[in-house]
């Protein structure tokens, strides 16, 4: 297994980061099996894990606490916060009041006096981000968590958050975790050279294009919408859209150079996520022991150039085949209001 500094933290971490949003019902929800994939990650060298109180209401976070009670000096620990959890207002976001209560409840379910990386999961505008920074290095000063960092923010709102950081003299993030892969290369054009720019660790999640380069999915075979990923995210399989039709066209070709290579796809997928000079880690997010050792057999796996400049030629630079946040589109295209003046300056002469 090969390590990384995470950022300028001083924190080394495997370059394969163990997701656990897998474990949880719906998903794998034997808290036994999830436990034994856990320590097998571990044994293998991998000694970074990510999760979110979200996965599963909690449930992932308490299957990650039962793993760790004799392994936890170990591991580098990493939650987030953000989406509502239970019923009633004010328990989402990004705010102090929730912040403070969230973390605490995310240590009891992880069974964990601290919380290596505490990541944002996604923006709040409705909470100033002078607010949240200043919640977190609150929470840094007390010992709760070590660092903090933020996910699936847009180039903008790092470089936002960065300037409110030092007006404010506030911690700043200290790491970023967007969507990346060989099918979506959209952050190559602004949010990793901004990550870069401000020496911040990068941990990139569905390196296997929600399913796509797994291999399962070809082209001309009927997809199973009522099994994993694709059960979770029915539109991005949808066979009638282009963009299906797309990944697909790109996933023969991606094959064809892993067998030439000597590879698997989602070998493949992993490994040219991690060439990036700005990524730091990958997310893998096994479901079951085998997908785990699968991936984990091609953890050394180093692509060269003559592979990475066919994998360009492919899906270019800085391309996305698909949008892997179109569930979540940003407040400015979600709401018309941000894209429209008022109907009376419209019709003013």
């Amino acid at each position: 297994m090969r390590y990384r500094t995470l950022g300028k933290t001083g924190i080394e971490v495997s370059v394969h980061c163990l997701g656990t949003m897998m474990f949880q019902d719906g998903c794998n929800p034997d808290h036994d099996d999830c436990v034994r994939i856990i320590h097998a990650a571990l044994d293998q060298g991998i000694n970074f894990i990510d999760t979110a109180d979200m996965y599963g209401q909690g449930e992932s976070e308490e299957i990650v606490g039962k793993a760790l009670r004799e392994r936890r000096d170990d591991v580098v620990l990493a939650t987030k916060v953000h989406f509502q959890m239970g019923e009633g207002r004010n328990r989402r976001g990004n705010s102090r009041r929730w912040v403070l209560t969230a973390v605490e409840d995310s240590l009891r379910r992880l069974n964990t006096d601290w919380i290596d990386l505490y990541q944002v999961h996604f923006p709040d505008h409705s909470t100033d981000i002078e607010e949240t920074l200043s919640v977190l290095s609150d929470l840094v000063r007390q010992g709760k968590i070590r660092a903090f960092g933020c996910s699936n923010y847009q180039a903008a709102e790092i470089v936002e958050a960065h300037h409110a950081s030092e007006r404010r003299s506030l911690g700043r993030f200290r790491t970023g975790q967007p969507p990346y892969s060989i099918l979506a290369r959209g952050i190559e054009t602004s949010l990793l050279p901004v990550c870069e720019r401000y020496g911040m660790g990068v941990l990139v999640w569905s390196p296997l294009a929600f399913g796509f380069l797994t291999g399962k999915h070809r082209k001309g075979q009927p997809i199973d919408l009522g099994v994993g990923r694709a059960a979770l995210r029915p539109a991005l399989f949808d066979p009638e859209l282009a963009a299906t039709t797309a990944k697909l066209d790109a996933v023969e070709q991606l094959v064809e150079l892993a067998t030439s290579i000597g590879c698997t796809l989602p070998q493949l997928a992993v490994a040219f996520t991690v060439a990036h000079p700005a990524v730091t880690s990958a997310i893998i997010g096994p479901r079951t022991m085998e997908q785990l050792e699968g991936l984990l057999k091609g953890a050394a796996l180093t692509l060269d150039d003559a592979a990475l400049d066919r994998i360009d030629k492919i899906v270019p630079p800085g391309t996305n085949l698909y949008n892997p946040m179109a569930s979540f589109p940003p407040r400015t295209l979600a709401e018309t209001a941000l894209r429209r003046r008022p109907l009376t300056e419209r019709s003013a002469a």
